[in-house]
C-alpha cells in the first residue's frame, strides 16, 4: 500500500498578513548599532543578586503607541563610598589576606571581612567595619585606573562578598574590568566625569542601568551624572560570571 505524502500549500501567507492577537511582541535585549549587535545594559535582570540593594523596575509603554517599547531599568540603591585615584589590589585586599580563595562560605566571609583593608591610614572610615562581614556601602565611587597592579581576582570577589554591586570609576585597570566581569562579583561602571570629586562617602545614590548608558543620582547633592554603556560584559555579569553565563547559554554542561 503506497503511503501518500503531505503536499505543500501553491502560496504561503502573505506577509500583510497580521499575527495573532494572543502572540505578544518580541523584546530582544539586543541592539543593532550600525551593523553590530551590542547589549543594552538596561534590559539587565538583576533579581536573583539581592533584592535589598537592587530594584527592577520595568516602565511599560502606552498602549497603542507606535514607539518602540520601553526596556526593564535595572537600579541599584544605597550608600556610597568615596576613593580617588589609582586604587590598586593591595589597597583592595592585600596579599597576605588574599591567600585563599572563597571556595566556601566561611572563606567568602573572611575574604569579605578584609575588603580594602590595604587603605592607608588616612582613610578614617572603613569600608568594612573591624568584625564585620558586610559593609554597609552598596557602591565604590572612584577615580582613575581602579583595580591596577596585580591580576588577583580576590580584588572584585572581596568586595562583592562585602556587599558592593557596583564601581563607578573614571577609568580602570583592564585587569580588574576582566575580573570583573569573569567572576560576575561586580559591576564595574565608567562615569564621563570625575565623579568622585563631588560626592562624599555615606552620600545616598541610585545608579539607573539605561539603554544609552547609565545615570547616577547623588541624593544628597542633588547632582545627576551619566555613565557609559557597559556593553556585552553586562549579562555575563548578571548571569554570575563567565562559567555561569557559557552553563545559562548552554556552551558548557549544566551542573545540575
Amino acid at each position: 500500500m503506497a503511503s501518500s505524502l503531505p503536499t505543500l500549500p501553491r502560496a504561503l501567507p502573505s506577509s500583510s498578513s497580521k499575527p495573532s492577537s494572543s502572540s505578544g511582541p518580541f523584546r530582544s535585549p539586543f541592539l543593532k548599532v550600525n551593523g553590530s549587535t551590542s547589549f543594552i545594559p538596561s534590559s539587565i535582570s538583576l533579581a536573583s543578586r539581592g533584592a535589598s540593594s537592587i530594584i527592577p523596575r520595568a516602565t511599560a509603554s502606552s498602549a497603542g503607541s507606535d514607539s518602540e517599547e520601553t526596556l526593564a531599568k535595572t537600579t541599584f540603591h544605597g550608600l556610597c563610598y568615596v576613593l580617588k585615584d589609582n586604587i590598586d589590589t593591595d589597597q583592595i585586599i592585600p596579599a597576605d589576606k588574599a591567600c585563599i580563595f572563597p571556595s566556601n562560605q566561611q572563606e567568602r566571609d573572611e575574604i569579605a571581612s578584609n575588603a580594602l583593608s590595604g587603605l592607608p591610614d588616612s582613610h578614617k572610615t572603613r569600608f568594612v567595619e573591624p568584625g564585620e562581614i558586610k559593609s554597609k556601602y552598596s557602591i565604590i565611587i572612584a577615580g582613575e585606573n581602579f583595580g591596577c597592579g596585580s591580576s588577583r581576582e580576590h580584588a572584585p570577589v572581596c568586595l562583592g562578598a562585602a556587599g558592593a554591586k557596583a564601581v563607578v570609576a573614571q577609568t580602570y585597570a583592564r585587569i580588574f574590568f576582566r575580573n570583573s566581569v569573569a567572576t560576575g562579583e561586580v559591576f564595574p561602571l565608567e562615569s564621563e566625569v570625575r565623579v568622585c570629586d563631588e560626592c562624599k562617602t555615606g552620600d545616598t545614590v541610585t545608579i539607573e542601568l539605561r539603554d544609552s548608558g547609565g545615570l547616577l543620582t547623588n541624593h544628597t547633592t542633588g547632582q545627576k551624572y551619566k555613565l557609559k554603556a557597559i556593553g556585552d560584559a553586562g549579562p555575563v555579569i548578571d548571569a554570575g560570571g563567565i562559567f555561569a553565563y557559557a552553563r545559562k547559554m548552554g556552551m558548557i554542561p549544566s551542573l545540575a
